[in-house]
């Protein structure tokens, strides 16, 4: 089957792989319809990860039930189902209480495991033709038949429930003011989980004009450009002091609006602690910081020594003074997925509109690049095996 292949330092090729097979009573095989590139991936294809040449990326997957083991029960073949990103077996201590993406018995020696990830297990990506589910029952969420909803269905593998879940360790209430620092495909979901949630003002920080346009169109949020100021400014000037929460969509790579660089996304202006420390600036005391955004134990592309480490230099004496709490770590998406794929069914929420590219899955490398530029137009990308 054809599939996406990881070949080096910003290279990826769409290349002929063994089509899986079932491995164990409670698999199932799946025919993949849809198939999502996530930021995350660009890590991996950044060189900024240690994710070895000849791994299949895809961890955003959705499709039809091709095979089905002996031992699953409630999947058959036809059936119409979304995978979240996190492999999960539903019966460990962390998994039984609701933090799938910590699972302790699928990846040995780590707590999480995913599809098409560097030390995330042994599962392959599903940026191809058909994709092996483990614990299928457990993993695999029923679809209605058909094709309604396939953008949005897709999106329920990762960005939506990560952006929810971004309020959600925030402790976002009805009637919260958030900023929202990230304009990517989570932080668009992070605003317009706010926005579903009630939030009586939402800011959202970026520097790519068409993500801010989609801030103010779908999540009906005020937006800040930090290449025009410091953006703790600009909130404070508008909302008249800090905000009551805030999501870091944003991560270890976030650029810093004091260095100098070219217009286009460029290495050299990236400071990994600038945005988590704009939140403690920009939150007010007692305020609570959800962080969603992708931070590593190390990075080898990384600006200095420390951040190399994973070490990053966050005011964390102002944290304590302001009494603020932060909640971290990857979206348990089982605690999610099921209801925000009910609001869809419903009418009450639909993503979609953060879908910029369907594409074929031969159109891989090029949306890879075009992603990676962080090209005006480009937030989420889809692709059709």
């Amino acid at each position: 089957m054809n599939a996406v292949v990881y070949k080096g330092e910003k290279e990826v090729a769409v290349e002929e792989v063994d089509e899986p097979e079932l491995q164990h009573p409670n698999d199932v095989v799946v025919d993949i319809t849809t198939t999502c590139i996530c930021g995350s991936d660009l890590h991996m294809y950044e060189g900024r990860t240690d994710a070895e040449p000849g791994i299949v990326f895809g961890h955003e997957n959705m499709g039809i039930v091709e095979q089905v083991g002996d031992g699953v029960d409630t999947l058959s073949e036809g059936d119409r189902v979304v995978m979240p990103f996190n492999v999960a077996c539903g019966f460990c201590e962390n998994c039984e209480e609701g933090y799938t993406g910590f699972c302790t018995n699928v990846n040995p020696g780590f707590a999480g495991g995913a599809y098409g990830y560097v030390a995330m297990g042994p599962y392959q990506g599903g940026q191809a033709e058909k994709l092996r589910v483990p614990y299928a029952d457990y993993n695999a969420l029923k679809l209605p038949k058909g094709e309604e909803h396939e953008d949005a269905f897709s999106l329920l593998a990762d960005i939506f429930p990560t952006g929810w879940h971004g309020t959600e360790l925030a402790n976002l209430q009805p009637g919260d003011s958030v900023a929202v620092f990230g304009a990517g495909p989570v932080g668009l979901m992070a605003a317009y989980s706010a926005k579903i949630k009630g939030a009586s003002e939402i800011f959202v920080v970026d520097r790519v004009p068409s993500r801010l346009e989609l801030a103010e169109e779908h999540c009906d949020a005020k937006t800040v450009n930090f290449e025009e100021g410091d953006p703790v400014e600009q909130i404070k000037d508008a909302h008249g002091g800090g905000v009551d929460k805030g999501v870091d969509a944003v991560g270890y790579q976030a650029i810093d609006d004091d260095k100098e660089g070219d217009g286009a996304y460029d290495p050299a202006r990236e400071n990994p602690a600038i945005v988590l420390n704009q939140l403690i600036q920009t939150v007010r005391p007692t305020g609570q910081i959800g962080v969603v955004g992708l931070y590593v134990p190390s990075d080898p592309g990384a600006p200095d020594e420390m951040a190399a480490q994973g070490r990053l230099g966050i005011d964390f004496g102002k944290l304590f003074e302001k009494g603020q709490k932060f909640g971290t770590g990857q979206c348990n998406v089982k605690d999610y997925n099921r209801e925000l794929r009910d609001l869809i069914i419903e009418g009450r929420a639909d993503p979609s509109w953060v879908v910029s590219h369907r594409v074929s899955l031969d159109e891989a490398p090029e949306m890879y690049q075009r992603f990676d530029d962080r090209e005006e137009g480009v937030t989420k990308v889809l692709l059709e095996p």
